[in-house]
C-alpha cells in the first residue's frame, strides 16, 4: 500500500489530538483512502510531558527543521498558532515543495492571501477547515457543497466561550464576571479571555468566511467588533419577554449596495435555530439564493473535534497526491472582480431595530425626555418596560425602536447619557429580524 508521510509541528492539546487520530483510526483511514497515513515525525519544543500517547522511538523532536527539510515528508502540519513563527514554518514548508494543513484562524485571516500565492507558485494545497467551526465541515461546505450558490447571508455563532458565558447567563441568571470565572476554572476561557469575549476570535473567523463566500479580503481589524462584556442578567430577562435570546454572532450579509460584515451581540427570536445552540457549541446559518437555508451545528472547539478537521484535510490532500494532481479545490475564493467590486457597508450607515437599557430617574416625565430626544433624531419607539417603581430612585428603563440608523441611533443615546434624569452608561443590543427567512 502507498506510504505518504506527513510532519506535525506543534504538539499541544491540538496536536495531540491529531496524532490520536492520525494512529487509533488509521486503518479507518487508509481503508478509505487505499493509501496509508504516517506520522512520520512531530516537532514541539516540549519533548518531555506526557500526552498519553505512544508516537514511537525518534519520532518527537525538538527541531521543526527535520520536518521542514525532510524530502519523504509530503504534507507539514502547522498547529503552533499566531502569526509568528508560524507562518515562517507555513512559508518554509511552501518553498520546499510540501501541502499545509493548519488550524491558524490568526495566521489565515492576516495573512493568508501572502500564503496563497506562495501555495499558487508552487502547485500545492494549503487546508484550513479547522480554522472556523471546530469539527463542523463548514468551510467544505462554503468551497463545494454550496459552492453553485450566491451566498445571500451568513449568521454564526463561531466562538465556544462566548457561547457558553451567554447560556450560563441565560438558565443559571448569574453575572458575566461569575460565569466567566466558572468558565476559567473548568478551562472553558483562557486566563486572559478577551480574545474570546470581545469578539477578537469571532472577527478572525468572520474574515475567512467572507472571503469563501464573497472574495472579499477584509482583515479583522476592519471589522466591526463588539463582545458581550456589557450583557448583564437583566438585559437576558428583557430579551425573554419580547421572546428573543441573546448571541454573540458574526453577521455577512450581502445586498445591492454592498455586504455587511459585523460582529456583536444580537437579539434573535427565540424560535429561530440559532437561538437553540448551547454551550460550547457552535452554529452557522447560511442562507443561498438556490439551496434556500441551511445550517451547520457541532462542537466549534476543543481536542478532538478540531482534530477530526485537520486530519480530513491531510486526507483531501492525500486523494490529491494519489492522482498526481494539486489545487483541486482553490484554498481561497480567489479573485473575482464582482465580488471584489462590492464594498463594505459601513456600521453606521446600517438600518436595524434595537434595544436599549437606561438606569432613569424614576419621576414623572423621564419617559417624554427621553423619548423626545429620540424623535429628534427620527427615531420612533415600539415597545417601552418599565416594571419596578422606585419613587425618586434609579429604576431600569427599556426601550425597542422601530428600524434606525446605526449613527443616529449612537448619536441620540449619547445625549441621552447627558441627561441629568439617567446614570452610568446605557446598554444596548442589536436585533436581528427574520434571519435567512427562518424563525
Amino acid at each position: 500500500m502507498h506510504k505518504i508521510n506527513v510532519g506535525l509541528i506543534g504538539f499541544g492539546t491540538i496536536g495531540t489530538g491529531v496524532a490520536r487520530v492520525l494512529i487509533d483510526n488509521a486503518s479507518v483511514i487508509s481503508d478509505r483512502l487505499g493509501a496509508e497515513v504516517v506520522l512520520k515525525r512531530v516537532a514541539d519544543s516540549d519533548t518531555v510531558r506526557d500526552r498519553g500517547l505512544s508516537l514511537g522511538e525518534g519520532v518527537l523532536v525538538d527541531d521543526a527543521e527535520l520536518i521542514l527539510n525532510d524530502p519523504d515528508i509530503s504534507i507539514v502540519i502547522e498547529l503552533v498558532g499566531g502569526t509568528g513563527v508560524a507562518k515562517d514554518f507555513v512559508l518554509k514548508a511552501l518553498g520546499s515543495g510540501k501541502h499545509v494543513v493548519t488550524a491558524n484562524k490568526a495566521l489565515i485571516s492576516t495573512c493568508g492571501q501572502e500564503l496563497f500565492e506562495a501555495a499558487a507558485e508552487n502547485g500545492l494545497d494549503i487546508g484550513y477547515e479547522a480554522s472556523v467551526g471546530g469539527g463542523i465541515p463548514l468551510l467544505k461546505s462554503l468551497t463545494e457543497g454550496l459552492v453553485a450558490n450566491r451566498i445571500e447571508s451568513m449568521y454564526g455563532i463561531i466562538n465556544g466561550t462566548a457561547n457558553y458565558i451567554l447560556s450560563a447567563m441565560t438558565f443559571e441568571g448569574r453575572p458575566f464576571e461569575e460565569v466567566l470565572k466558572v468558565a476559567q476554572a473548568e478551562g472553558l476561557a483562557e486566563a486572559d479571555p478577551s480574545y474570546d469575549v470581545d469578539g477578537i476570535d469571532t472577527a478572525h473567523k468572520l474574515s475567512i468566511l467572507l472571503n469563501l463566500a464573497y472574495g472579499i479580503h477584509l482583515p479583522p481589524d476592519n471589522i466591526f467588533t463588539e463582545g458581550i462584556r456589557s450583557i448583564a442578567p437583566l438585559d437576558i430577562k428583557f430579551a425573554e419577554k419580547f421572546g428573543w435570546r441573546i448571541k454573540l454572532l458574526a453577521i455577512a450579509r450581502s445586498g445591492l449596495n454592498g455586504i455587511e460584515a459585523r460582529v456583536h451581540p444580537a437579539m434573535i427570536s427565540a424560535s429561530h435555530p440559532l437561538s437553540a445552540v448551547e454551550g460550547a457549541y457552535n452554529a452557522v446559518f447560511i442562507k443561498g439564493d438556490a439551496v434556500g437555508s441551511v445550517m451547520l451545528y457541532g462542537l466549534g472547539a476543543g481536542e478532538m473535534p478540531t482534530a477530526s478537521a485537520v486530519v480530513s484535510d491531510v486526507v483531501d490532500i492525500c486523494r490529491n497526491i494519489q492522482k498526481g494532481i494539486s489545487r483541486r479545490v482553490e484554498p481561497s475564493y480567489g479573485v473575482n472582480a464582482g465580488a471584489a467590486e462590492m464594498a463594505i457597508k459601513p456600521m453606521e450607515e446600517l438600518s436595524m431595530p434595537y434595544y436599549v437599557r437606561f438606569s432613569a430617574l424614576d419621576r414623572p416625565g423621564v419617559l417624554s425626555k427621553i423619548s423626545g430626544v429620540f424623535g429628534e433624531h427620527g427615531i420612533s419607539l415600539s415597545s417601552v418596560i418599565q416594571e419596578e417603581r422606585k419613587d425618586g430612585g434609579i429604576v431600569p428603563l427599556v426601550l425597542v425602536t422601530h428600524h434606525a440608523v446605526e449613527s443616529s441611533f449612537c448619536d441620540a443615546v449619547a445625549e441621552i447619557e447627558t441627561l441629568d434624569i439617567v446614570e452610568n452608561k446605557a446598554v444596548y443590543v442589536r436585533i436581528e429580524e427574520n434571519i435567512g427567512g427562518a424563525e
